[in-house]
């Protein structure tokens, strides 16, 4: 695992106990064919430090988060930016963008207030092997 803050890479901020956020990085990881994406839990120092940098809540772990280009993107949004930035056909949720956000957050907030239901949680943060490893920062 990597201790740097990279400037110029992606950072996708997840809740590292959640089953449903674990699985989405799990997703993202072998179609990030061009290593784009770094990853941080929300629970983790470099996470805390990244959301306090942005100006987002540090004690509400309600959405995946991304940073890139100086920008922050939060819940549908950074869904819709991941999956654009991983081209092929997940750049399809691209034109989502131009559903209000209101209407998008709503639906994200109901799968993320059910998500440990449904989904279930860990006791402690998803350890990456392999190659992984070093996409992920501390």
């Amino acid at each position: 695992m990597s201790t740097e803050l990279p400037d110029d890479d992606a950072i996708i901020l997840f809740d590292g106990v959640c089953n449903l956020c674990s699985g989405f990085v799990q997703f993202v990881l072998p179609r990030d064919t061009e290593d784009k994406y770094r990853f941080a839990s929300l629970q983790s120092d470099v996470g805390q430090a990244l959301l306090a940098e942005h100006d987002l809540p540090t004690d509400e772990l309600e959405s995946v988060v991304l940073i890139e280009d100086g920008e922050s993107y939060v819940k549908s949004a950074a869904i819709i930016h991941i999956a654009t930035g991983l081209g092929g056909r997940y750049r399809l949720l691209s034109p989502f963008r131009h559903v209000p956000r209101p209407i998008r957050d709503r639906i994200y907030d109901f799968i993320a207030e059910h998500r440990y239901r449904w989904f279930g949680k860990k006791d402690r943060c998803m350890m990456p092997s392999g190659d992984a490893q070093s996409r992920f920062l501390e």
